[in-house]
């Protein structure tokens, strides 16, 4: 079942005995995961997560899954549980906790640990209630049961939800790593369990579906590491991800191994790291961290650091340090390693970072020339896995485009699930299960919320849009004065203009054309400020259409005197 959005009604109400899944993120974006699992009259929640901006969207600092579905329902909320600590699935919790400050915040001690930081800068207190995996916790009508599943951070969980109308099993993000850096196995022997037991809806991870095979074990890439350090001359940056505690390990390790000192750069970096560290989660070799503000004490050839932008943001250090804005200046000799893979729609922004480490000389070592880097999401093999380990009645792909979500759909029917019980939907498309079977029960509003500064849902597609032609058009101001009495023009036009290359002068061929339009339009008894506006705009935007093949924005002012 192929169900995109625009053509679906709202959901009626849910079938007693049935269970809705209502995804408000994570479904045809890597990003703001969330999904709300109703029945008899309560919610649960997994995963409120944020999504990361691009170059659409010029400004905005997050995007939020969209808490308008239920806004108005946040005392059935019994819980919101996390299956692990990346922001892409706790980023959001602190949003949604304004609204009603008191949800249970269900998650491993890690996960926790994560986002009770993040809710400190929010001042926000949560409940919070430690799972582990095998344990099991009542929340309302929801029996939840936790399973450890492997990841690119630890501490990571799948749920098991069981309900009077069935059981849900929701992987969050996994793979099937055979040689983790902490032991810590995806347990296939609770997925089969529950297989037992009975599925009838698996919700599972998406992002690697198109991928063949199996995902490279995490310690097959320590010896790429070793290497880079072995082979660098002076300073080594890596850029990871600052959740990311295996590869913060490694390169403590290797950097142990090479008598080098290392500073974290970053304040999510160092606050991660520093949680990872006391939780027992990440193993700080002795004497080996350094304050980043004592690093000119050290030869360059001793000197590792750790910072944030692995994925081209503008703002973190390893951009500034590509843009000469940071006071780690890169020079010829380092050596910069990006220790993570491309998120889809980042591969510009990293790209353009690269290339400027470069032009400053550095060495950068990254996925595309070494191993530095494997996954955290289980591939095409790896699903196939856990979908005939599982044997579930009905499948819904999550996490992921909708290429990952089509490529898992297929996967799934590949191992036998009937078409008509894989359901491909996108972010607000409510699906129902009843008797066991899945049926699209409708859609809501489920657009993009965006924090822009202090503004949250302030901004909204029409100012992105005016940004971007600000951005990509330039802009003409007009200045016109009318006589309040006669309506003559009295003043101007004086034109300005913003983001051209022609000369100035060129835009004074606007005016004899504009003066005539105006001159008739009051000739005509035209007086209303805001016609006289758009004949302004009208006026200079077939003009500057015809003449330089632009389309900027227009501000037309028209004042009265």
């Amino acid at each position: 079942m192929i169900h995109p959005h625009p053509d679906l009604a709202p959901p009626g109400p849910l079938a007693e005995g049935a269970v809705r899944v209502l995804p408000l993120g994570g479904l045809g974006e890597i990003g703001r995961n969330m999904t709300v699992i109703e029945h008899a009259g309560q919610l649960l929640v997994i995963d409120c997560g944020v999504l990361f901006p691009d170059e659409h969207h010029p400004g905005i600092d997050l995007i939020l899954p969209d808490f308008t579905a239920i806004a108005d329902r946040l005392d059935d909320i019994q819980a919101i549980v996390l299956t692990h600590g990346h922001e892409d699935h706790i980023g959001g919790v602190p949003y949604l906790l304004r609204l009603k400050h008191d949800i249970p915040l269900i998650g491993s001690n890690l996960t926790l640990a994560l986002i009770e930081a993040k809710l400190k800068e929010h001042r926000i207190t949560p409940y919070t209630l430690a799972v582990s995996e095998g344990s099991r916790e009542r929340l309302g009508v929801f029996d939840c049961e936790f399973v450890a599943v492997n990841h690119s951070i630890p501490d990571a969980l799948a749920v098991a939800v069981h309900t009077a109308g069935g059981t849900l099993l929701h992987t969050g993000d996994f793979k099937m790593d055979q040689l983790p850096l902490d032991g810590r196995l995806t347990d296939l022997r609770a997925f089969a369990g529950l297989g037992e037991e009975g599925v009838d809806l698996f919700i599972t991870d998406s992002t690697n579906a198109e991928v063949p095979g199996f995902v490279t074990p995490e310690r097959e890439i320590s010896p790429a590491i070793d290497k880079v350090f072995r082979h660098a001359q002076r300073r080594i940056i890596v850029a990871c991800f600052s959740s990311h505690v295996h590869r913060v390990q490694q390169v403590l390790d290797a950097a142990h191994k090479a008598g080098r000192k290392v500073a974290m750069v970053g304040r999510s970096m160092v606050r991660n790291m520093g949680i990872a560290a006391d939780l027992g989660y990440l193993h700080v070799p002795d004497g080996i961290l350094v304050d980043f503000k004592k690093l000119g004490d050290l030869p360059d050839e001793k000197v590792v650091l750790i910072c944030t932008g692995s994925q081209g943001e503008p703002m973190a250090a390893l951009s500034r340090m590509a843009n000469r804005d940071h006071a780690i200046d890169i020079g010829q000799g380092d050596t910069v390693l990006l220790a993570s893979s491309l998120i889809p729609g980042n591969e510009n922004a990293v790209y353009r970072v690269i290339n400027g480490l470069m032009r400053l000389g550095a060495d950068v070592v990254h996925k595309g020339n070494a191993r530095v880097h494997v996954s955290g999401h289980a591939a095409a093999g790896e699903l196939l896995y856990a979908y005939n380990i599982v044997r579930p009645s009905n499948v819904l792909p999550v996490h992921g485009e909708w290429r990952h979500l089509v490529a898992n759909a297929e996967l799934a029917i590949a191992t036998g699930v009937a078409r008509d019980r894989v359901a491909v939907i996108e972010d607000g498309v409510a699906v129902d299960l009843v008797d066991g079977r899945i049926q699209i029960a409708g859609a809501v509003e489920c657009g993009y919320v965006y924090v822009d500064g202090s503004s949250v849902g302030g901004a909204d597609e029409a100012l992105l849009k005016d940004r971007r032609i600000l951005r990509d058009e330039g802009f003409i101001s007009i200045v016109v004065v009318i006589d309040s009495v006669s309506g003559k023009v009295i003043g101007g036009p004086e034109i300005s203009a913003r983001g051209f290359v022609e000369d100035a002068e060129i835009f004074e061929d606007i005016r004899p054309g504009l003066e005539r339009a105006l001159s008739d339009a009051t000739a005509n008894g035209v007086r209303d400020v805001y016609e006289l506006q758009q004949i302004i705009r009208r006026q200079v935007g077939s003009w500057v259409g015809r003449k330089i093949r632009r389309r900027p924005m227009i501000i037309p002012t028209v004042i009265e005197a």
